[in-house]
């Protein structure tokens, strides 16, 4: 049987049991990062203690995810992929428990930092189990790929309603029966199909600390700018440290075999082009899991879990697309049209937002919205697969965190940078509305006590800075599209694939 025959047969006996426990640590994480936002007003309540102070509860897990994720390649490739993902799991499940249980906001925010710390590997590590198989192009399923882009819409929809019935503590209780049905999944997956550990795999000390540090401080630092100014001395000395260190581990990399995380991928033109169009893509996609919530909340008046559910078919119709993208996955012709063609789709779609206004009714900006959710699978998953499908086991674990820290820090600056546009384009139709008048520097968050008389002038301006974000983000995905049509079926199937397999492990 050929190396091609025997991957796709191991696929196949990638049961429903382990895939599910294969996806259930990806899953969890992922709507742990922002299923907790919902619940920060009431948790302040609980705790007696500031919002500010109880938002580090958020601001500690991902920035925990962030410094783990650094250490994701190296521990999978010196104990074993199947061993690290279990142990995570298992952890991440413990420490979601003792959230549940915390006493105070000190408490809660240490077990957080714990929760992210064991989160971090579990997506890049979940992925290399689920494409496996040596040499072979292999696709994420649909069913997989609806699991794994479902958290950042269902999150705060999720959030809203358990912790409307049964009080915050039961966002985290909820994660430990579908943990422990996880564990039992993975368990049951063969040794055969995931890499082999290698003890022998150097630790990169350096290399570690300056990465973990490098997206720890960039991340902060991208997290503060839109709230207190990108030039504050409460923000720019960190994201600036941060990103001073992951230029310098990059520097290194030339100097450096034996890195953390391989940067190999990243020297290959093509490869680099398609990471690139992945955070290009997620970030016109995500970046409006920010805004909607805000809009209509602050604009429109909705609650938290009617804004939530906003939010929720379009992640339903970006599950959707998952399946549709599958199937171009088949055929390595359709990977550039599928690009080009949900660049466009998602172009247009993003668009349609301009429609929006204060006097939307619900049921039309959830309806908007699923448009754009369908250019998702067309454009993630072939360039997903495209860069990754024809390496060799020893190398996923790091081209998959490789593409988590591409996107986690290209998502901070990215979403940082559009909410800091939109609160100074609103700021800006606020001031040319009213002039120097009493109202002038009025926020948006300020609308609902705003004079009657001028509450519909501020309306106006707050979606003028809207429209103007959605302008922006138009923008984006046209450079997306003028990319990706620089790509052809060749630049889909990278070199770098066996120039990466000749080398060895890295």
């Amino acid at each position: 049987m050929s190396v091609s025959s025997t991957a796709a047969a191991s696929q196949e006996r990638l049961g429903i049991l382990v895939q599910s426990g294969l996806l259930a640590g990806p899953f969890l994480s992922m709507v742990d990062s922002s299923v907790i936002n919902v619940a920060i007003p009431e948790i302040a309540r609980s705790f007696g203690d500031p919002v500010g102070r109880v938002q580090w509860v958020v601001s500690a897990y991902l920035l925990a995810m962030a410094s783990g994720l650094a250490a994701s390649a190296y521990l999978a490739r010196r104990f074993g992929t199947k061993q690290v993902y279990v142990v995570s799991l298992v952890g991440f499940t413990a420490a979601s428990i003792a959230c549940a249980l915390a006493p105070s906001t000190s408490w809660l925010v240490t077990t957080r930092v714990i929760q992210g710390l064991f989160g971090a590997p579990m997506t890049p590590l979940a992925m290399v189990m689920l494409m496996g198989g040596e040499g072979a192009r292999q696709r994420i399923s649909p069913a997989a790929g609806i699991v794994l882009f479902l958290p950042p819409a269902v999150g705060p929809s999720l959030g809203g309603l358990l912790i409307a019935h049964f009080g915050w503590p039961s966002v985290f209780v909820l994660n430990a029966p579908f943990g422990l049905f996880g564990v039992l999944g993975v368990l049951k997956l063969s040794p055969t199909l995931v890499p082999e550990r290698d003890a022998s795999a150097r630790f990169d000390s350096v290399g570690l600390v300056m990465l973990a540090a490098g997206l720890a401080l960039s991340t902060y630092g991208a997290s503060e700018g839109p709230a207190v100014g990108w030039w504050s001395v409460d923000a720019w000395p960190f994201w600036s440290a941060g990103l001073v260190l992951l230029l310098a581990y990059a520097v290194r990399g030339r100097l450096e075999p034996h890195l953390a995380v391989d940067l190999r991928l990243l020297s290959e033109r093509n490869p680099a082009i398609a990471i690139a169009l992945s955070v290009i893509a997620a970030l016109v996609l995500f970046a409006v899991l920010f805004l909607i919530p805000v809009f209509t909340q602050d604009v429109q008046g909705l609650s938290p879990a009617q804004a939530g559910l906003i939010l929720l078919p379009q992640g339903l119709a970006m599950a959707f697309s998952i399946a549709l993208g599958d199937v171009t996955t088949r055929r390595r012709s359709l990977l550039r049209p599928s690009v080009i063609a949900g660049f466009a789709i998602l172009t247009l779609t993003t668009g349609a937002l301009l429609l929006i206004q204060a006097g939307t009714p619900a049921w039309e900006t959830a309806l908007l919205l699923c448009g754009r959710g369908l250019a998702l699978g067309l454009i993630i998953q072939p360039l997903l697969v495209a860069t990754l499908g024809e390496l060799p086991q020893a190398q996923l674990a790091d081209a998959n965190t490789l593409f988590n820290i591409v996107d986690r820090v290209g998502g901070s600056f990215g979403v940082a940078l559009i909410a800091t546009f939109f609160q100074a384009s609103v700021q800006s139709h606020i001031e040319a509305a009213f002039g120097s008048s009493a109202v002038s520097g009025a926020s948006l968050s300020g609308l609902g006590e705003a004079p009657a008389a001028a509450r519909a002038s501020l309306l106006n301006a707050a979606t003028a800075g809207f429209h103007d974000t959605v302008w922006l983000l138009i923008g984006l995905g046209a450079i997306g599209l003028l990319v990706s049509l620089l790509l052809t079926s060749r630049d889909l199937m990278p070199d770098a694939a066996e120039n990466i397999r000749r080398s060895g492990p890295g």
